[in-house]
């Protein structure tokens, strides 16, 4: 495979999961036939084929063949790739999302920085510590590490704004792949100033590596949430294999 056509379907795969979190095909609706679909991204249908697998494996859409795909679940589950956007899960469980930037600190990337954003010895880091609430509450803490090249980006934006990820693919940054790993963590000072419990209070911790459509790194965070606001949930199955987030029970 070419990294042009492996670029492509993933820019394809992209724009098609950024449709269904938007219900242009609303959950059980069927996706347009892959004829159609290399046709409006100017594709091959092995391509299309290609994305189409992305988004099986994300559980978006089923997995039967010689037939239109099928848009599987409800505006309540959260696929894995779907965890990159706080904001559009808040919304799809009748939560009103809201953030604030703390801080934004500039600075020489350290070993674990360079590592896993792929940057070279000296080169800098934007840092961004932020709060996020569901319906004024505050329920996660944010630490985001940027490559200067986004980071910048992110510099400019309302530190009042609910959503980084729309401004920033407005700007050409598009956050497409993911690697996520979820464990329990202590509460820092920050967090239990901008969280309300106390330090050393245990919290719900996601970390997450994200690329874009080329593969090369425009983030590396850690969330950590209080517990009981939200749960992670993982399905497998022979065909499908998905990360799902809901409200802590």
């Amino acid at each position: 495979m070419t990294d042009g056509r492996q670029t492509m379907y993933r820019k394809v795969a992209a724009d098609l999961r950024q449709a269904i979190a938007d219900g242009a095909y609303g959950s059980g609706g069927r996706l347009p036939a892959e004829s159609e679909l290399a046709t409006r991204y100017g594709v091959s249908r092995g391509t299309v084929r290609q994305a189409l697998a992305v988004l099986r494996a994300d559980g978006l859409v089923t997995s039967r063949r010689g037939t239109r795909r099928v848009v599987l679940g409800t505006a309540r589950v959260q696929s894995f790739a779907e965890l990159l956007s706080f904001t559009r899960w808040a919304r799809s469980i009748g939560e009103e999302p809201g953030g604030r930037v703390v801080e934004i600190v500039r600075g020489p990337a350290d070993e674990v920085e360079r590592e896993q954003l792929r940057l070279g010895p000296g080169a800098d880091v934007y840092r961004v510590l932020r709060v996020r609430t569901l319906s004024g509450v505050p329920v996660m803490v944010e630490r985001s590490v940027y490559p200067e090249r986004v980071g910048v980006l992110v510099e400019g934006l309302d530190p009042h704004a609910v959503s980084h990820t729309v401004p920033l693919q407005e700007q050409g940054v598009l956050f497409t792949d993911a690697h996520h790993t979820i464990d329990l963590a202590l509460a820092d000072a920050d967090d239990a100033r901008l969280l309300g419990c106390a330090v050393g209070d245990p919290l719900l911790r996601e970390r997450r590596h994200t690329t874009d459509p080329a593969g090369s790194p425009v983030e590396w965070s850690q969330d950590r949430y209080l517990p009981g606001t939200v749960a992670f949930t993982v399905h497998n199955s022979t065909a499908v294999t998905s990360l799902s987030r809901r409200t802590g029970i």
